[in-house]
């Protein structure tokens, strides 16, 4: 006789997992519509049958113990389990697919596109979150990220969507106010954006222009890219821009890209990242499909 799964009750493990995500009773009470006493009667039948303190009490909200922590994780990629098969029984993606993108991907590439992903998912809404650090999936509720770097974080599966390869690009109008470009020195006929940047001095070496004819260094501003492309754009000299997210820019003619040289960073590209337990999620795996078929990698 195969005998029933031990389980703890799953009313209180749906409060454990609110009060595990907002790190306090009371916020966790507002989310499921209870009050404040029932959540902790609901936490406190859980450490019972776990037999050990999941949160530590605090004078302004609650913190998780060791066995909590772990218990929280587990929780979460169960629940997540489980709302991704009960979306897959249904036949359906639904609800909000929330993603964490980097300003510059965010603006200049998922917001010329996104609207095509839509269509296709009628049903599916979207909300972007620009952060440029790694994203905590669990406390923010984040379904899937756009990170550049190695690829290689602990706990999360990367695709990898395109090398980070740049080169210089100016505004037309600028390049005809100097007689146009022939040359990469005719570059010092412009002001150059952002000189200090450590990808000017790699894409300089690669072009033969040696460091004593090169611009001054200044110090480095690492603001996003899209800024040194507006003011490109606005003929205020040329910045150093990736070609894959100002795409939408060349094709207008707002930029051009003078020479065929670039450079890229061998060890680092853009990444969707997401944990391993969203693998299975149909709105994961229907964004994963549409945006690895709109980066054209496949991977």
């Amino acid at each position: 006789m195969i005998e029933a799964k031990a389980l703890p009750p799953l009313s209180a493990i749906r409060v454990f997992d609110a009060a595990a995500r907002t790190g306090n009773f009371t916020l966790a009470a507002s989310e499921l519509g209870m009050t404040q006493a029932a959540v902790s009667y609901q936490i406190k039948i859980l450490e019972e049958r776990v037999g050990g303190a999941l949160f530590h009490r605090l004078p302004r909200g609650v913190e998780l113990s060791a066995t909590g922590a772990v218990f929280a994780e587990k929780v979460d990629e169960a629940l997540t389990t489980i709302s991704d098969a009960y979306a897959e029984a249904q036949g359906k993606t639904h609800g909000t697919l929330a993603i964490s993108a980097w300003f510059t991907f965010a603006s200049n590439f998922l917001a010329y596109r996104l609207g095509r992903f839509q269509l296709e998912h009628p049903s599916l809404s979207v909300r972007v979150e620009i952060n440029e650090d790694p994203t905590d999936f669990r406390a923010t509720g984040v379904d899937v990220a756009i990170l550049g770097g190695s690829g290689a974080w602990p706990g999360l599966i990367a695709h990898r969507l395109f090398p980070i390869e740049y080169t210089p690009m100016v505004s037309p109008r600028l390049v005809d106010a100097v007689g146009g470009l022939e040359s990469y020195a005719d570059l010092f006929k412009l002001p150059i954006l952002a000189p200090g940047y450590q990808w000017w001095d790699r894409w300089f070496e690669k072009a033969g222009i040696p460091e004593d004819q090169r611009p001054q260094q200044t110090t480095s501003q690492f603001s996003p890219q899209v800024v040194e492309a507006n003011s490109a754009i606005a003929g205020e000299g040329v910045a150093l821009l990736m070609p894959s997210l100002f795409s939408e820019a060349l094709a207008r003619g707002d930029l051009i890209q003078p020479f065929s040289l670039t450079c890229r960073e061998e060890d680092k590209a853009y990444w969707l990242v997401y944990p391993e337990s969203h693998r299975n999620s149909p709105k994961v795996k229907a964004f994963r499909t549409w945006l690895l078929a709109e980066t054209k990698t496949g991977e």
